[in-house]
């Protein structure tokens, strides 16, 4: 049985915002209190969306994934709702309950594979899961302090790399042997450089040579490439990012 004194301590904390939220009572909330916690959650959602637009201007973003921020924070807050009407338990086990439910029921993908992207994910989900147990006024604070600490960070362009690392790719002919023949290049220009593939195209008649490096931070690309073709008998040579290097030799792409 639940302790008289306890219960008669806890209160409804769906009508509080940020008074005695400690002693929470979960259990049967009101239909104005449900939709409150939900409709919180989906404005949420929605300003997490255009913080994620903004940090993003400048490489890009999908309109798919700032749609899905309000949509799953309005789907957990549903989900723990809904387990607060049905739990006739204590609020500790309604709480974990909800908490396990909402965070096994949902499977995300990002599509480049973004750490920034999953976390934008997270977010959502702790925000629909805080409005969901009805800690609505926290709930906005905790997305103020961060939002403003991912648009400071964004700004202010935190922990941007001094180096540039890259992929190169360079198409030679197969009477030319690969074995050295770039490193005066790569030494001038890069810090660090590995021939990370060696692969044959046409029939054997070329070579595609796929290198990792590290620019120099006052290197010119342009001039690097145009030593490059000057060397490889002025045929392909590819630059990319790390984050695309996998579209340039993956033997899929057609």
């Amino acid at each position: 049985m639940l302790n008289p004194i306890l219960a008669a301590q806890s209160a409804n904390i769906f009508g509080r915002i940020f008074e005695d939220q400690s002693a929470a009572n979960l259990n049967f909330p009101t239909t104005g209190e449900v939709l409150s916690c939900i409709l919180s959650a989906l404005v949420l959602g929605f300003l997490i969306g255009l913080v994620y637009m903004f940090t993003h201007r400048k490489t890009g973003y999908a309109q798919s994934y700032v749609l899905a921020m309000p949509m799953l924070s309005g789907l957990v807050a549903t989900i723990i709702v809904m387990m607060c009407l049905m739990a006739s338990s204590t609020t500790g086990v309604t709480a974990a309950i909800s908490l396990t439910g909402a965070f096994s029921l949902v499977r995300f993908r990002s599509a480049p594979g973004d750490p920034r992207d999953i976390a934008y994910v997270f977010f959502a989900m702790v925000m629909g899961t805080v409005c969901g147990i009805g800690f609505i006024g926290y709930a906005f604070l905790i997305f103020v302090i961060l939002s403003a600490v991912l648009i400071l960070l964004s700004v202010c362009n935190f922990a941007a790399p001094k180096t540039q690392d890259m992929t190169l790719k360079i198409t030679i002919p197969e009477n030319l042997n690969y074995n050295g023949v770039f490193d005066k290049v790569f030494e001038k220009y890069t810090t660090n450089y590995l021939l990370r593939r060696v692969k044959t195209t046409d029939f054997g008649t070329l070579f595609d040579l796929v290198y990792s490096i590290r620019f120099k931070t006052d290197s010119d690309q342009k001039q690097f490439i145009d030593e490059i073709r000057a060397l490889n008998g002025n045929l392909n040579v590819t630059l990319v990012l790390y984050k695309y290097d996998d579209q340039i030799y993956d033997q899929k792409q057609k």
